[in-house]
């Protein structure tokens, strides 16, 4: 089953868009995504393959997710997203992804599984500390794990978590975290407008200018302005 579902992969690779994915995904020395090999194909067509070989075993995900290939990878997630959603064993799903969390190293593969995965898991769970230590790793992958696995708490309007997250977060140096903290708290906003703008006036001139953008992003032009000149 994964010989088949490699070449059919192949089958659909462009270099021409692979060549485009490795400039977009910034995968040039001293990048992000510095190494990430792309073979060129569309998401929706990744999204079709997982369908289709949503039965693959543990064992064969693994070998998919330590792909030099960023599309390997990201079905694999695919895959093991379904799996979490559709088997029994939902506990070895999670601790399978954690085990295998190094492998999740590019902010799509980020963005497609830990709300998914690890955030379905711990929305039914009273212990969400494993965030919180996701959030101090020295990893920007898996700080950005730690907010986007909050987006399944918001979906329930259960927000504590992306607020205090967020509080730990504010300072980081990376683009990608920041941009991730912005588009939660603007995810808690479209929920509960008071929470977010209580969270911006107390911190909003602290907060870096790329978190700011994202979570004002969608409040009416005058108060957005307000926001980025400092006169809340």
């Amino acid at each position: 089953m994964l010989l088949d579902l490699r070449s059919k992969l192949q089958a659909l690779s462009d270099p021409a868009k692979a060549r485009v994915l490795q400039r977009y995904f910034k995968t040039a020395p001293g990048e992000y995504g510095e190494g990430d090999v792309f073979m060129g194909i569309a998401v929706p067509q990744l999204r079709a393959i997982s369908k289709k070989y949503r039965d693959l075993s543990l064992s064969d995900i693994k070998m998919l997710l330590y792909s030099k290939f960023h599309e390997e990878r990201l079905v694999a997630l695919l895959i093991l997203a379904m799996k979490y959603n559709n088997e029994q064993d939902k506990e070895g799903i999670v601790q399978f992804y954690l085990d295998n969390i190094g492998q999740v190293n590019n902010w799509d593969l980020v963005d497609l599984s830990a709300p998914n995965i690890l955030g379905l898991h711990l929305a039914q769970k009273k212990d969400r500390s494993l965030l919180y230590r996701l959030a101090a790793s020295d990893s920007l992958w898996e700080r950005r794990i730690a907010v986007l696995a909050t987006h399944s708490f918001i979906l329930n309007n259960d927000f504590e978590d992306t607020i205090q997250i967020s509080k730990i977060l504010m300072h980081d140096e990376s683009d990608l975290v920041q941009k991730a903290v912005g588009w939660m708290l603007r995810e808690v906003g479209k929920r509960n407008i008071g929470l977010e703008e209580e969270f911006l006036k107390r911190h909003y001139k602290k907060m870096k200018r790329v978190a700011l953008r994202y979570a004002i992003e969608r409040f009416p032009e005058t108060k957005r302005r307000a926001y980025l000149e400092g006169k809340v």
